[in-house]
């Protein structure tokens, strides 16, 4: 019941009217006894008086007229009065849903790396979709018709007992069997549902994988391995919603009999009391008519129990994404950066440790204002998770990193990311214009502006595409080349001024041309900016005032590109082995010579 209570509080501002339209349900419940009611009585008053005396007086027309439009009216407001009560529902269950879907959205874009990593995208978006909908489902009609069949059912009942209680007990025996039955259905499907939820989300992420990775996929024309991959997602859902629906079908031949009954003793034990002229004609029709009030809330019980227990399994998801948090998060006494930050940073013995493991350790490094510093190792050697350090992508486990003399935990968030412009090595561009990507940082920027940028980064392919800067590009970048997707993002970076350029391995798939183009334009920014730029190229890193070699987590060297290159280590042996040389070559001809 927790779920029901959540959601109860996350409906501020639609209580009144939700309460409004559950006692609306409850009293709608009750009028659907009125039209049999009146029938009885048309039946008690006129036809029956008719019957015996077989004269038609005005009396009797003139009340037989009443009596109708008394039930054409009473039939037109429980209309209107009824839906008057679903606009209610409607409106408080879309209105939940809007909130709740916004909040939760707000929610995942404050998350860290960590929970990117646990959770899969394809059950992040079965939460806000379909989780979604079975909780406005269960707001909107579920709860309303769990109300009006117990309402409907015990009004009937009363209604009978006070009417005839010997032929209401008849027809109210098998009703304890149908709870029972119900109550079992209820307890066992519930493991059920959460199990077809998990079957859900797995089935959405191995379809969203494949769709992401579908140049992958063909690549290595693994479509028929996809495909099967994709089948057994989707024949373990199927399997799932059979097993389910297969429980409701065990149960539901008996549910049925049993409140099909209640017609049988309607007709055997009504009829023997209105020939022993026990009950009138009016009240064996009443009792007749409202066969359906007992009949349909108990058969209705057990659909309407299965769809609360989807609704709890669901619900359980969005509760547990709603109050996720992230471990990196603004201070309430966070520094709001007042001017432009002038990009000086600091690692003061700081150390990373993910998974268990110790990515960073020990690493001690200043940045000067308006700095160029290369950074490079071999692969795995934490270069990137050094530079996440900056923007609090993730935060140090020990030490500590400051800009400009701050340490970063104490910048607001926002202000801080908001000074850095960042390239990543696994480029993403939305599925907008060139021009929407550019100047994703800044929605007001002119185009006069995206094409300053554009120049600078080289992305003069542009004005080649079939609507210049206008082109919508696929998701992803679809349809450009590597180079060309790493010098839109290089640009988007450049667009929002930053004064801290961050660039992770962001020209390995450009020319020799165009990166000695791209490092000149680097060099005469007409902004301040720090640069820190992850590379493996020689050709990349040999122009920058600092160079950085990091191996297995800490830094090994420090220096230029000449003392580098002439110190024995990582660094001399890249720069040898990308100028086709040798060290030990080098060192038999000097040995000969």
């Amino acid at each position: 019941m927790f779920q029901l209570r959540w959601v109860w509080t996350r409906m501020a501002g639609c209580h009144r009217r939700y309460v409004f339209a559950l006692f609306s349900t409850a009293a709608l419940a009750v009028l659907a006894l009125g039209n049999s009611m009146i029938t009885a009585r048309i039946m008690d008053t006129v036809f029956y008086p008719l019957q015996e005396s077989g004269t038609v007086t005005p009396e009797v027309m003139h009340q037989l007229i009443v009596l109708v439009a008394v039930l054409v009216g009473f039939v037109l407001f429980r209309t209107g009065f009824g839906y008057l009560q679903i606009m209610m529902y409607e409106t408080c269950s879309q209105k939940l849903i809007y909130e709740l879907r916004r909040d939760l959205y707000k929610n995942m874009q404050e998350q860290d790396q960590a929970f990117y990593g646990a959770y899969r995208t394809g059950d992040l978006m079965t939460r806000l979709t379909g989780d979604m909908d079975m909780i406005r489902h269960a707001v909107c009609w579920v709860i309303r018709q769990l109300i009006s069949c117990t309402v409907l059912f015990f009004t009937t009942a009363i209604t009978f007992l006070v009417t005839d209680w010997q032929f209401a007990l008849t027809m109210l025996a098998v009703t304890p069997f149908i709870f029972f039955l119900t109550y079992m259905f209820s307890k066992r499907v519930r493991p059920l549902y959460v199990d077809v939820r998990e079957k859900l989300s797995s089935l959405n992420t191995a379809a969203q994988e494949n769709i992401a990775g579908n140049r992958v996929v063909k690549a290595f024309a693994r479509e028929d391995y996809e495909i099967e991959r994709f089948d057994e997602k989707n024949q373990a859902y199927r399997e799932a919603n059979k097993t389910s629906s297969l429980l409701w079908l065990k149960f539901s031949p008996y549910i049925e009999t049993l409140s099909q009954s209640l017609s049988i003793a309607v007709l055997l034990v009504g009829g023997i009391f209105l020939i022993n002229g026990r009950i009138t004609i009016g009240t064996f029709t009443m009792f007749n008519g409202l066969t359906w009030t007992l009949s349909d809330p108990m058969r209705m019980l057990g659909m309407h129990l299965n769809d609360l227990q989807r609704f709890f399994a669901s619900s359980s998801k969005i509760i547990e994404l709603y109050y996720a948090k992230s471990t990196v998060v603004s201070r309430p006494d966070a520094v709001k950066s007042k001017g432009r930050i002038k990009g000086e940073i600091q690692f003061k013995s700081a150390g990373l440790r993910l998974h268990g493991t110790e990515v960073l350790e020990d690493i001690d490094l200043t940045v000067n204002p308006g700095e160029t510093v290369a950074i490079m190792g071999p692969t795995g050697a934490g270069k990137t998770s050094l530079i996440s350090l900056i923007p609090r992508f993730t935060d140090v486990t020990k030490g500590e990193v400051d800009i400009d003399g701050v340490p970063v935990r104490r910048y607001d968030l926002k202000s801080l990311r908001s000074a850095i412009g960042i390239a990543t090595q696994d480029v993403f561009l939305f599925s907008d214009s060139v021009d929407g990507n550019i100047a994703y940082g800044d929605s007001d920027m002119s185009e006069e502006e995206v094409k300053r940028f554009a120049k600078m980064a080289d992305v003069d392919f542009a004005e080649k595409l079939s609507e210049g800067f206008d082109t919508v590009i696929g998701e992803r970048g679809t349809g450009l080349s590597g180079g060309q997707k790493q010098r839109i993002a290089l640009a988007r970076a450049l667009a929002v001024k930053p004064s801290i350029l961050i660039l992770d391995d962001t020209t390995s798939a450009v020319d020799l041309e165009t990166e000695k183009y791209i490092q000149e334009q680097l060099a005469n920014l007409d902004f301040p900016c720090t640069k820190i730029i992850v590379a493996q190229r020689i050709s990349t890193t040999k122009r920058a005032d600092k160079i950085v070699v990091i191996e297995n987590g800490r830094i090994t060297d420090v220096g230029t590109h000449q003392e580098l290159s002439q110190k024995p280590g990582y660094y001399r042996e890249v720069f040898l082995l990308q100028n086709g040389q040798d060290e030990n070559m080098k060192v038999s001809v000097k040995e000969v010579g």
